[in-house]
């Protein structure tokens, strides 16, 4: 009986994935993989998992993007990183379900909020000019709830962090990409001009500051 079931066993042996080879990447194992996902998923990723090639991926995205366009379920496209939101057109019947009164924004995190999404990549002393106040409680509360994400770091001394907003952004405010968001009043965008060259100035006289040489007892010298 043993040498009966081990031959069965060598003429239909059990098949692996890596028997199997790379399956085709259809839009709706696609959709199905973005739901569970969670988080943003970058096109590098699903390549890899799903053992297609980068142009099949972004074809069935494209696919994908259009099939959803007019249901409940959209798809978003951030640089390389992917992620199903609900409809904007949805947000009232959501939020009533959700609760919007929990995850409702201060004052204060709105204007911090509208900075970032305006004046992205933006640092956390950029922020604190434009609105005259410490900020680092409000930019944590806004990182904890993932509407304003770290984009990395900046070239100015210290290397302070660059903030951005995130895809909990766009879906909060029923937006699929950041170049739906409205214009900026004219005297509001006038001020931001006036805070960028302000900025950079400050950047300038702080890099020529740190522009010294240690003496021997630690004390700076100009160079």
């Amino acid at each position: 009986m043993t040498d009966e079931l081990t031959a069965v066993d060598e003429d239909h042996p059990t098949e692996t994935m890596d028997d199997a080879g790379p399956a085709e990447l259809s839009e709706t194992a696609l959709e199905a993989l973005l739901f569970v996902a969670e988080k943003p998923l970058t096109r590098r990723e699903i390549a890899t998992i799903s053992g297609v090639d980068r142009a099949t991926v972004d074809d069935r995205l494209g696919d994908l993007e259009v099939a959803l366009a007019s249901r409940g379920i959209r798809l978003v496209l951030s640089g390389d990183r992917v992620e199903l939101v609900t409809a904007p057109e949805a947000g009232a019947l959501i939020a009533r379900y959700v609760g919007a009164d929990a995850v409702r924004l201060s004052p204060a995190s709105l204007e911090t909020l509208a900075i970032v999404a305006y004046r992205q990549p933006v640092t956390k002393a950029a922020i604190e000019r434009i609105r005259g106040v410490d900020s680092d409680y409000t930019i944590r509360t806004l990182l904890h709830r993932r509407l304003v994400v770290e984009l990395g770091r900046s070239d100015a001394p210290g290397r302070p962090y660059l903030y951005g907003t995130g895809f909990e952004f766009l879906e909060r405010f029923g937006l699929t990409s950041l170049e739906e968001l409205p214009l900026l009043d004219v005297d509001v965008a006038a001020r931001l001009a006036q805070e960028d060259a302000a900025a950079d100035m400050a950047d300038d006289t702080d890099a020529e500051a740190g522009a010294g040489t240690l003496s021997p007892d630690g004390s700076a010298e100009a160079s």
